[in-house]
């Protein structure tokens, strides 16, 4: 079975309102798909990491360099493939975007190489230690108005995802350490003494701000603390988990396993948070996952894009170990966005709907069981929302 093709589409509309993060706001939601065709007249889809112009950018790469080294290889030879791409371009790109771009056209691979054997991606892997998932719902985005205003939001926010159904809830930050603490302050009072919830800095803070915000959400009890200062500061990361108690997490940004080594090594990370469309795909995800477990690092993955990239993220959840093993063992949760995202919740022809199974599964859901990634994009949605 030869691969005969790869397209790129890259789809965008104008959101309801301007979002934000610590680094930037955004008026528009994008998403990166990759399709890969193949002689059989199997199709498969994954998702590439990245937005906006970084998505244009990944569809030059997937489309001008990855495609013309991997036309007519055989499309189950994923781990060939992988390590040809990888090798040709380690001189121009072993993080970023030429892996983002790798791991769309991973995803994609592992999709066939399911439907070709009539089997969901996490039977391939090894089989399901889990039927199903609970599901953090991930809101308080940031808005470019004053604090106390954006408060009292979060407040109610954080509150309807509770009442939504979700087991926990997310939050950002960004406007310096004490709004910031305001903000979180606003919802633990939103979801109350006994719901947990974790704060997002998208690496903003110095290790001192850091150790500021970290000590208050340790009064607050939140369960983790997300990616507080600059991914490649390895000494901050392991300063603040060895002076707070709050969990540590990151890793979003990191690529491949030998990246993903010296962050495990150095043994700065709670929990890691591998980004399965970023890191290199399907392929390299396992290998980071074995790392991470070697080092008894449980893993909660990252999850940002499109219903591709929430369908893939489902069945790595169900084939993780459980680490470290137990009658009651600690349990990975599903990161779900619940701002508007048309992507995630109408670009499939049957919708995953996460949000009505997490009313009605007390906070969980499925793994989907169909062959490959277990889902199938609507071609006609597809078109209305790709932009050249």
């Amino acid at each position: 079975m030869k691969i005969t093709g790869i397209t790129s589409h890259v789809l965008q509309y104008d959101l309801p309102e301007p979002l934000g993060y610590s680094q930037q706001y955004y008026s528009t939601r994008s998403a990166h798909l990759v399709r890969v065709d193949t002689d059989a007249g199997l199709t498969g889809w994954g998702e590439c990491f990245g937005p906006g112009t970084v998505a244009l950018a990944n569809k030059t790469i997937v489309e001008r360099v990855i495609r013309p080294m991997v036309l007519g290889m055989q499309a189950l030879d994923r781990d060939v493939i992988w390590h040809k791409v990888y090798n040709l371009l380690r001189d121009h790109g072993q993080k970023g975007m030429p892996m983002q771009a790798l791991s769309g056209v991973d995803i994609a691979l592992w999709d066939i190489a399911g439907k070709a054997a009539g089997l969901p991606v996490h039977k391939l892997i090894g089989g399901a230690h889990r039927s199903d998932v609970p599901v953090y719902g991930y809101g308080m985005m940031l808005r470019d108005e004053p604090v106390g205003d954006l408060a009292r939001r979060f407040e109610d926010e954080a509150a309807a995802i509770r009442e939504m159904g979700f087991a926990a809830t997310k939050m950002k930050v960004g406007f310096g350490p004490k709004p910031d603490v305001e903000l979180a302050c606003a919802v633990r009072r939103g979801v109350g003494d006994d719901f947990p919830f974790m704060v997002d800095a998208n690496h903003c803070y110095t290790t001192s701000d850091a150790f500021y915000v970290g000590r208050a959400l340790e009064e607050l009890d939140a369960y983790w603390f997300e990616e507080p200062v600059a991914p490649a500061d390895h000494d901050g990361y392991r300063e603040l988990r060895a002076g707070l108690s709050i969990n540590i997490s990151g890793g979003e940004a990191e690529f491949g396993r030998w990246g993903w080594r010296r962050i495990l090594e150095n043994r700065g990370l709670d929990i890691a948070q591998p980004e399965v469309c970023a890191l290199g795909g399907i392929t390299e995800y396992l290998r980071v996952l074995a790392l991470c477990h070697a080092h008894f690092t449980p893993v909660a993955n990252h999850v940002w894009g499109s219903a591709i990239a929430v369908a893939a993220n489902l069945q790595l959840l169900a084939a993780m170990p459980p680490l470290p093993g137990g009658l009651h063992p600690w349990e990975p949760m599903l990161e779900f966005d619940t701002t508007d995202n048309r992507f995630r919740d109408d670009l499939l022809l049957q919708p995953l709907d996460i949000q009505g199974q997490v009313r009605a599964r007390a906070g969980r859901v499925a793994i989907p069981g169909g062959p490959g990634l277990g889902i199938e994009p609507d071609p006609d949605f597809i078109r209305h929302y790709e932009i050249t």
